[in-house]
């Protein structure tokens, strides 16, 4: 397959110059790689945008708690109609998700959910790729592991491996959500398989001052003295972190993944990325959850990311817009452990979208990579490839059925929220 005629962002450089794509959905500069051609006249091709902080299948609870602080929200609106939850629930809201990411540039999420066997099955066959976990949580003073929860988190890594569409990591809740037995159990566990660990970190300033006071230690520092984070990781939200925090985010390479819209609507304050840069810290950009956000979209993260980076700081110098592309593509990759990809580059996966350039906001061109991050929507991308394979292309779903997504959805809406007001 050839990408003809469009302006190609390779690294920092926009480049007028063909995209070559291989029979192995790599990146290739072999002219002779077959497979048609698609002219991307007035286009820009770029890196597939990744999102590293979600729990996709909550579609089904768009919008629900708007106005609520995080503790009220968690424990009011979301936990008892995720209680009611099941695998099919989980499916529908899943490929859903996947539909607006895909449909929005997204080509590979970090997910965090319940029942993630359904979740994997679903994001697998809507052609994005993800890391996914099993979600650990011990919150019971009289159960510190619960059981069979172990088990799970290991089977699920087991069962997707590295290399896959879908890959496994560990996961914890949070530190507040998990006891300290089941958090060694999980970083002696992950001796065996050394992956990385998702986890919410200091998302409110109550949070992080009540881990201080249960273990005389920031979440960061709690959950690298319990080993958790000996083989990286990727927290989200790092609101609250402080300098120590990010210098051992740095040394244990975890990944700081900011939310900024979540963590507005939410009230619960602005990551300080500008720091966690300048002191070596990767970040990469998430969307969360479409009940604390309330849409999938990428473009938006970036956007934001940039306008509080520079609010918050009072320097308009404060990330370039190379950096915010940066933490929605390659640093995205990277807290992944997904090395193959997140840049246009041969040998790399070709997971790519193509952008409209024609539209009235994103002209005239005079600087691309600022109509990325500060004019460019979701709905500016006309083609999303991954691994080489095109899966949406102007409105069609290469292997989704959206009117049964719809209705699959419909019922599962029908019996979450059923009883409920």
């Amino acid at each position: 397959m050839v990408l003809s005629n469009a302006t190609v962002m390779k690294g920092h450089t926009l480049v007028k110059e063909p995209v070559y794509v291989d029979e192995q959905g790599l990146i290739s500069d072999n002219p002779d790689v077959g497979g048609g051609e698609i002219d991307c006249n007035k286009c820009l091709v770029m890196p597939g945008l990744v999102n590293c902080h979600g729990h996709t299948a909550m579609t089904l609870l768009r919008s629900v708690g708007a106005g609520l602080p995080l503790q009220r929200w968690l424990e009011e609106a979301i936990f008892p109609l995720e209680a009611k939850m099941r695998p099919e629930d989980i499916a529908a809201g899943m490929t859903w998700g996947a539909m607006e990411m895909l449909s929005g540039g997204t080509t590979m999420v970090a997910d965090m959910y319940d029942f993630p066997e359904a979740g994997a099955k679903a994001l697998a066959a809507s052609g994005m790729k993800g890391n996914l976990c099993r979600v650990g949580l011990a919150f019971s003073d009289t159960e510190e592991v619960p059981p069979n929860r172990l088990k799970e988190c290991i089977d699920f890594v087991v069962a997707h491996p590295e290399g896959g569409k879908i890959v496994g990591d560990f996961c914890i809740h949070s530190e507040y959500l998990t006891k300290p037995k089941f958090c060694t159990a999980m970083a002696e566990a992950n001796k065996v398989f050394q992956r990385p660990v998702h986890v919410h970190v200091s998302e409110t300033e109550k949070e992080h001052q009540e881990c201080i006071k249960r273990h005389g230690k920031t979440p960061i520092r709690y959950l690298a003295d319990m080993g958790l984070l000996d083989y990286g990781g990727y927290a989200a939200h790092c609101v609250w972190v402080t300098d120590d925090d990010l210098k051992i985010m740095r040394d244990k390479r975890v990944t700081l993944v900011h939310n900024p819209t979540s963590n507005l609507k939410l009230g619960s304050g602005i990551a300080p990325i500008v720091r966690a840069k300048e002191l070596g810290v990767n970040v990469a950009l998430g969307t969360d959850g479409c009940a604390s956000n309330d849409n999938l979209n990428m473009f938006e993260e970036m956007h934001l990311a940039g306008l509080l980076a520079k609010g918050s700081t009072r320097n308009p110098a404060a990330l370039s817009v190379w950096d915010l592309i940066d933490m929605a593509t390659i640093n995205g990759a990277k807290a992944l452990g997904r090395e193959d990809t997140g840049v246009i580059a041969p040998g790399k996966q070709a997971d790519l979208i193509v952008i409209d350039l024609k539209k009235p906001h994103l002209y005239p061109v005079n600087d691309i990579a600022s109509l990325v991050v500060n004019s460019m929507q979701a709905s500016d991308v006309i083609m999303t490839i991954v691994g080489g394979q095109v899966v949406y292309n102007r409105g069609v779903f290469k292997h989704v059925d959206v009117w049964q997504a719809r209705e699959n959805l419909d019922r599962c809406l029908k019996s979450v929220h059923s009883s409920s007001t």
